[in-house]
């Protein structure tokens, strides 16, 4: 039977890293105001912590980031604040799409790279190999869904906040991509590999934050 052993320090753990997501929501450098959206840097510790912690941590931590996102969006409204806070939005169906983008797609950040990354163990993939996929795939789940699904579901709502027609909205959906996207999926290549390489070389039974499953006859 697989039991989990030190749920105390798997606790701790989580809450060090929500802490970290409130100082950079706070600081004003988790969420980083560009001209059409966000920047963010709150998907970080959500990387880091699904790799140290396991995928039901980096769903929480996931969720803390949607949660802050929400908030700013509500408190500190841009044009396209409406897609991340259901109390922008017109209708019962926009408060559920924008549930959906700003709590939903960043939920799966978590589990996408806490799977990822045990996936990749599984077939004996290094580290320093392993740790900036795990980073990159990360982060273009949160641009990938997001910006996905603003362009399935707002579409029309998106067009009318940027004052351009239906046939542009792709390619400004693209353009954050390609910009804001892949400059934060080489962040997260880059810190998710220093950040886990470090604290993975931690004797186990000094590390802070971990979970370690047993198999018990």
């Amino acid at each position: 039977m697989k039991t989990r052993k030190h749920d105390t320090r798997w606790l701790v753990g989580v809450a060090l890293f929500v802490a970290l997501q409130l100082v950079l929501q706070l600081t004003g450098i988790g969420l980083i105001p560009l001209p059409l959206i966000r920047a963010t840097t709150l998907h970080i510790p959500v990387i880091v912590g699904a790799v140290l912690l396991g995928p039901l941590a980096g769903a929480i931590l996931g969720g803390t980031f949607g949660l802050c996102s929400m908030w700013t969006a509500t408190t500190a409204s841009t044009p396209l604040s409406f897609a991340f806070s259901p109390f922008l939005a017109d209708s019962l169906s926009g408060a559920v799409k924008a549930v959906w983008i700003a709590l939903g797609c960043r939920i799966l950040i978590g589990v996408v790279s806490g799977w990822l990354w045990i996936a990749l163990k599984k077939v004996k993939v290094n580290d320093l190999a392993a740790l900036p996929v795990v980073g990159v795939a990360g982060a273009l789940t949160n641009t990938g869904l997001v910006m996905g699904s603003i362009y399935v579901l707002l579409a029309p709502e998106f067009a009318a906040a940027q004052n351009v027609g239906m046939e542009a909205v792709l390619g400004l959906v693209m353009g954050i991509v390609a910009t804001s996207g892949v400059a934060e999926a080489i962040a997260a290549a880059v810190l998710v590999e220093a950040v886990c390489a470090a604290l993975l070389h931690v004797p186990l039974n000094m590390r802070p934050v971990r979970v370690v499953v047993e198999k018990e006859k």
